[in-house]
């Protein structure tokens, strides 16, 4: 997969608070390996086949409610601030899609460091969010889209 840059306005937006959030934290820096907002698509169409925002709403809190019935994935969202972490995921999608919202998160590297993550309960995430997807009647082509270009985030969420 190829690397994606993140656009030079994006970057000066976090850059502030990425420097604030290293001078008053001692561990090392964070080293990204995947656009936490990889460029999908050119193209607004596949924002309105997900349902435009009301649509990313809905499939979040579908989403959110399967990833904590999960035992693979409960043990990293039972007592997590569910509310925001939907809300960012809307936000984080919204943008892929190429939908009118700005990302307000951090990066994920920043998001999931020492959380543990393993690869079952990030493939197992990956399972409930198609397992979502279809029960919203999103086509296997656009969750295709979206989901291959989510994937490869996972180098900065699995820690073993």
């Amino acid at each position: 997969m190829l690397k994606l840059i993140l656009p030079v306005a994006m970057l000066a937006a976090i850059t502030p608070q990425i420097a604030a959030a290293q001078a008053t934290d001692p561990t090392p820096a964070i080293k990204e390996r995947y656009a936490t907002l990889p460029n999908l698509t050119d193209d607004t169409k596949l924002y309105e086949t997900f349902g435009r925002r009301e649509g990313l709403v809905a499939i979040m809190d579908d989403f959110m409610n399967r990833l904590v019935a999960n035992p693979r994935t409960r043990p990293y969202f039972e007592n997590s601030d569910k509310e925001r972490i939907k809300a960012l995921l809307v936000e984080q999608v919204c943008v892929v899609l190429k939908g009118p919202c700005t990302y307000s998160g951090r990066s994920m590297a920043e998001a999931h460091m020492g959380m543990n993550v393993n690869e079952g309960a990030f493939f197992a995430l990956v399972e409930e969010f198609q397992k979502t997807l279809n029960a919203r009647n999103i086509p296997f082509a656009a969750q295709n889209r979206l989901i291959a270009s989510l994937t490869p985030m996972h180098r900065d969420i699995i820690d073993r």
